[in-house]
């Protein structure tokens, strides 16, 4: 709007405006036509099996991820989520000559309370039919990938990795039976409350480890489901 010689107000027409706001005008104008413009199903529909096809070679990756470095849910739970974790870590010279569903190589469990824990993981898994097995490491100092062999990480495994390198200690990578039973937020309410740095730290990583242990125990043998698990004791 401007004034013209008898004060009266009129409005500027696309012709009387500046160069600087032409081009402005221009602009929205050819993002209205970009907008108002038809979308091509055929090339929307060509590009949804690329879609899928990626969406599953990502999820194929970060399962895999999960057994190659520090990391595990984080959870990736899902097989549990995305896994954040190193590429490259496969050293089967780290595993112990005879199974055991605990491996300690940063040695943060004395003897007795690795067998205290072998104990209370074969107790489980006759109960409930999880298979939970730990994994104590200081990355990158860890048999990585090797443990799924070893393992022999199922559906009905639950890897519980206990590493302090990156700030949380407690990370899992859990089975998908598992996964449909237990709720997603059980898990990071695990690592938050007893992998935190204050609590391992104040109270030593084995009790971080002894603590998860039980809550994991206590949730699988919930009398009504673990779908029941809503509280970290």
């Amino acid at each position: 709007m401007i004034s013209n010689s008898k004060g009266i107000m009129v409005a500027l027409l696309p012709s009387h405006l500046p160069r600087p706001f032409l081009g402005v005008v221009e602009v929205r104008r050819s993002r209205a036509a970009a907008a108002a413009a038809p979308i091509s199903t055929a090339s929307t529909s060509a590009a949804l099996p690329d879609l899928k096809k990626w969406g599953a070679r990502l999820c194929s990756k970060s399962l895999n991820l999960a057994f190659t470095g520090a990391l595990a849910l984080g959870f990736a739970l899902g097989g549990v989520g995305i896994a954040d974790a190193k590429v490259g870590v496969n050293r089967p010279e780290m595993l112990p000559k005879e199974f055991s569903p605990v491996i300690d190589v940063a040695g943060f469990l004395s003897a007795s309370q690795e067998r205290q824990l072998c104990q209370e993981i074969a107790d489980l898994e006759k109960d409930t039919g999880v298979k939970l097995r730990i994994l104590a490491q200081n990355y990158p100092e860890t048999p990585g990938a090797a443990v799924k062999e070893f393992w022999k990480v199922d559906d009905q495994t639950i890897v519980f990795v206990a590493d302090p390198t990156f700030g949380n200690m407690l990370h899992f990578n859990v089975g998908a039976s598992v996964d449909l039973d237990v709720p997603r937020s059980f898990w990071s309410r695990v690592a938050g409350k007893y992998g935190n740095m204050f609590y391992w730290k104040e109270k030593g990583e084995d009790a971080s480890i002894e603590a998860a242990v039980v809550a994991i125990s206590s949730c699988l043998r919930e009398s009504t489901g673990p779908s029941n698990c809503l509280e970290v004791n």
